[in-house]
């Protein structure tokens, strides 16, 4: 009672059997103690809620179950005999001894389980073993007598195994996938060594290895006093052999047992499953499947030192799909014939048996019932974020992400989620928490999401239950069932905006579980401009994308960044860079909030900017321009329209040299305006980000020959992947689309040579920081002007190849897409103003579209010319500038073919013909 009083779990009960005494008799698993332990177990459940006994009876499987009585003694018992057979098949290359220790091993009652082993506190011990197996134990694992103790083996795993990590990996892979619930030994996920030359069973015992600090992180003494030494053979030794070092490599063994755990926690077959093996005729090949309800798993093991092939019979599970588990990676259809792999030496795979219609899709990790999952706490409801509850939650994530427009991961199969950081935001006397997610997919790079969580009861959980269910992730109940509610997205309560901004203005810290948030302000402001701030009335924007978006009164907006990456996001960076140079077409930046960790640089969660009120975006108001355009064109006479105005094709640059005919200035205008007044703004903002040598993060830096040919290798690179998808994707097109596709790889080598160009003579330019990301959703119409926002850059691109300095010609190149894209996007809409468009009219009016892009185009570059003059950051020469717009102009191409064929493949034509276009226009400047 007092340990269960304190919080105890539970209690290993240590050799049991031998807990009472009789004369004449070897005390062994009396009647007595069967007797008192069924009181024990009573006065247990009677008295406590949620604990366990686990019983330590080194005994053979039939003698053991004993120990469970009939559900009413002991919760779980150790399966000793499994453990030494596990090292003997491994060893031996042969199935058969876990097969026989299994099949000797009754069954247990429902409630109860077994816990199953590799290595303990004690010895490896072989007193459940014939003496001709101990005999081979001592043989190949034993062989230094001194590593010998009492009926067993005095050493940690990786000694054992030689510290071979496919063997290391191959035995916890088995562990974790066998009946019963695995008990892992402190040392053994991290591969420590031991110290045979210590007394006794010492030798397993030594002080974790938490670090390369003093007595390995695990004591501040005298190295003299510690009871027992750290490792300090050179193999093992405690400086390379840690949890820090480990935790910071995600290759090491460490990361590898999380990720065999998380992914073991997804599937209840794995600890309540039933068990059958497979007897394929390979015998070093152990397969067998685990099912629970409607999970069917499949385990197959290599126990040699040597690549194996297997066939196994799975005619019974005709038509279902292998799906390995840990990259979601489907595996061909099992048929009427026997299955075949290849495994490679110590190799092993987690299948599960799927049906082909669900076969490759994302696993669905947690089981909602009536609408939304539920959890409970003991303590107050943040505690969800800690402990076991912890766990619960992340189970919940993956699916909760996938209903929200900003997670950009919908297209990947998420392997887990796990919450890394809990940062308690206090306002009102309510507190939210900001969480930090990382997302670990099947394939590709890990990514980093920002949650804000709050926990609401009463009318207020109903009502976001009942309005905004996509931002609920769960039901909470708190305090033992006194506060029942729902966790859900704080950015939609008002406290928590208000608690930001005040972070923000007041420059706090907030500490979390392993870092601190902090606000800042930008130089200047003074106490009672910042208590301004604080009185503004929030209101969450809607139609978010990537970022969400807090409006203050009608004075600021606060952006949240929800993919959040270590490092200065380029918005707040650039925009604060350019509110110090005084640059008035931006939305100035008045202040940020960071997150940093230990020594690492800080990374940016949120930036307040000033707001801008406005008539829309200039893609919007481009659109609408079109519209009123294509209406003027469609009540032309049917001759005229009908075969639409003549266009040579010509280099853009050449024909931004020329004077605009009159013809053309009288069927687009309005809009030439738009596209000088855009040309201008584009130059001055280029002129701006370029205008401070002294400052390093923006100072232009020279076009070297080897940036250039790094250039022209990543375009390249990009160029050749996303025509192997085109190409690969053909058959799945609409016949005119596969025709435009088809033209277009049969010029990849033309195209490739333009973008090679490049790199082929040195070009006299500089390298500044750009927008990153530059179309025209980035900028905001005033009714007058045109205000420039986003410099975060591409957000599916990392930080640091988003800080980039890159010719500001790659700027200029999106923005001349765009103006392509918004002329045939246009056609695409269901009517243009009030007349609706029929197939016919959009066929006819496809020329029309091309000639408002290259004419648009054109007024667009002879103004950004105009305006940038012979600054050095553009090439002199209009060769040199040709070819740097052309192989920009067919990256940012490249780019939308592949965004399309994931996302719209019929608008897929777009870029094609952008593409075409480009290359029929020829080189000629």
């Amino acid at each position: 009672d007092f340990w269960l009083d304190l919080g105890v779990d539970g209690m290993r009960l240590d050799a049991i059997p031998y807990l009472y005494e009789r004369d004449d008799t070897n005390c062994e698993n009396l009647p007595e103690t069967h007797t008192f332990l069924k009181l024990l177990r009573r006065h247990l459940d009677t008295n406590y809620e949620d604990r366990m006994f686990l019983a330590e009876a080194n005994q053979w499987p039939e003698d053991s179950v004993a120990y469970f009585g009939e559900g009413d003694e002991c919760h779980v018992a150790f399966h000793f005999p499994l453990m030494p057979r596990l090292f003997m098949a491994i060893q031996m290359e042969d199935r058969f001894p876990v097969l026989d220790i299994l099949d000797q091993t009754p069954a247990i009652p429902e409630s109860t389980q077994w816990a199953i082993f590799l290595r303990n506190h004690d010895e490896l011990t072989l007193e459940m073993v014939t003496d001709e197996e101990r005999d081979y134990m001592y043989r190949v694992y034993a062989e230094d007598q001194r590593a010998r103790i009492n009926l067993g083996i005095r050493r940690r795993l990786a000694p054992l195994l030689g510290n071979n990590r496919r063997k290391i990996e191959l035995m916890n892979g088995l562990l974790l996938s066998l009946p019963g619930t695995p008990v892992l030994y402190y040392g053994d996920e991290i591969g420590m060594g031991d110290n045979i030359y210590l007394g006794d069973r010492n030798g397993v015992r030594t002080p974790m290895q938490w670090s390369s600090d003093r007595n390995a992180g695990f004591s501040r003494a005298n190295p003299q006093q510690l009871y027992l030494p750290v490792i300090i053979d050179p193999e093992y030794h405690y400086e390379t052999v840690n949890v820090e070092a480990q935790q910071n490599n995600t290759h090491s063994l460490l990361w590898w047992m999380k990720r065999l755990i998380a992914m073991r926690k997804q599937y209840k077959a794995f600890g309540r499953g039933d068990l059958e093996f497979l007897q394929p005729e390979n015998r070093r090949v152990l397969a067998f499947t685990r099912s629970c309800e409607d999970e069917l798993l499949l385990m197959v093991f290599n126990l040699s030192r040597f690549t194996q092939y297997v066939e196994l019979d799975l005619a019974r599970f005709n038509g279902m799909v292998p799906v390995e588990l840990f990259g979601r990676t489907p595996f061909p259809p099992i048929g009427e014939l026997p299955y075949f792999i290849t495994l490679s030496p110590h190799a092993f795979y987690w299948f599960a048996l799927e049906p082909q219609e669900v076969a490759g899709e994302p696993v669905e990790l947690s089981t909602v019932e009536e609408g939304l999952p539920s959890l409970a706490v003991v303590g107050v409801w943040d505690s969800v974020f800690r402990g076991r509850s912890r766990s619960r939650l992340e189970d919940q994530l993956p699916g909760f992400l996938m209903k929200q427009r900003w997670f950009g991961g919908k297209a990947r199969t998420i392997r887990q989620v796990a919450i890394q950081e809990a940062i308690p935001i206090r306002g009102d006397g309510k507190t939210a928490q900001i969480v930090l997610l990382d997302v670990d997919y099947s394939d590709g790079d890990p990514e980093r999401y920002l949650l804000p969580l709050a926990f609401s009861t009463g009318e207020r959980a109903e009502q976001l239950a009942r309005h905004t269910p996509q931002a609920v992730l769960a039901r909470l109940t708190a305090e033992g069932g006194a506060e029942e509610g729902v966790l859900a997205d704080a950015s939609l309560e008002r406290d928590f905006a208000v608690s930001l901004m005040s972070g923000v203005v007041r420059r706090r810290r907030w500490k979390g579980l392993r870092g601190e948030a902090s606000g800042s302000t930008i130089p200047g402001m003074s106490r009672a401009d910042r208590a301004g701030l604080e009185s503004l009335e929030p209101a969450l924007q809607r139609g978010e994308q990537s970022n969400t978006s807090i409006l203050y009164g009608d004075r600021f907006i606060l952006k949240l960044f929800r993919r959040v990456e270590t490092g200065v996001n380029p918005d707040l960076e650039i925009g604060r860079f350019l509110t110090r140079r005084g640059f008035k077409h931006i939305p100035p930046v008045a202040g940020a909030l960071e997150y940093k960790r230990g020594r690492s640089e800080p990374a940016t969660l949120a930036v307040l900017h000033t707001y801008i009120a406005s008539e829309g975006d200039a893609w919007q108001f481009t659109l609408d321009s079109l519209g009123r355009y294509y209406e003027t064109v469609l009540t032309l006479p049917e001759e005229e329209r009908s075969g639409g105005p003549k266009l040579t094709p010509r280099p853009l640059l050449a024909r931004a040299a020329e004077e605009i005919p009159e013809q053309v200035h009288q069927r687009i205008d309005p809009y030439f305006q738009t596209a000088e007044l855009l040309g201008r703004r584009s130059a001055e903002m280029h002129l701006a980000l370029a205008s401070d040598a002294s400052d390093p993060a923006f100072a232009p830096e020279p076009l070297t020959r080897l940036r250039q040919r790094a250039i022209a290798q990543s375009l390249r690179s990009s160029a050749r992947r996303t025509l192997q998808a085109l190409r690969r994707q053909l058959k799945e097109l609409p016949e005119p689309l596969r025709a435009q596709a088809v033209e277009v790889l049969d010029q990849e080598s033309e195209l490739l040579g333009r973008i090679r160009s490049l790199a082929e003579r040195k070009i006299d330019a500089e390298l500044i920081r750009c927008h990153g990301d530059f179309h025209l959703g980035q900028l905001l119409f005033t009714g007058k002007d045109f205000i420039i926002l986003d410099f975060e850059g591409e957000p599916a691109r990392p930080i640091g190849e988003r800080r980039l300095k890159r010719s500001p010609m790659r700027d200029v190149a999106g923005m001349v897409r765009s103006f392509d894209y918004a002329a045939h996007a246009a056609l695409r809409t269901s009517e243009i103003g009030a007349m609706p468009i029929r197939p016919e009219d959009q066929a006819a009016l496809e020329p029309w579209a091309r000639y408002w892009s290259t004419w648009v185009t054109a007024t667009y570059l002879k103004s950004y010319l105009a305006t940038v003059g012979e600054r050095p950051f553009l090439p002199a020469s209009t060769q040199d500038r040709a070819t740097m717009l052309d192989a920009y102009l067919l990256e940012k191409a490249v780019y939308e073919i592949a965004y399309e064929l994931n996302n719209r493949p019929t608008w897929v034509s777009i870029p094609l013909q952008g593409i075409l276009d480009l290359l029929a226009a020829g080189w000629e400047a």
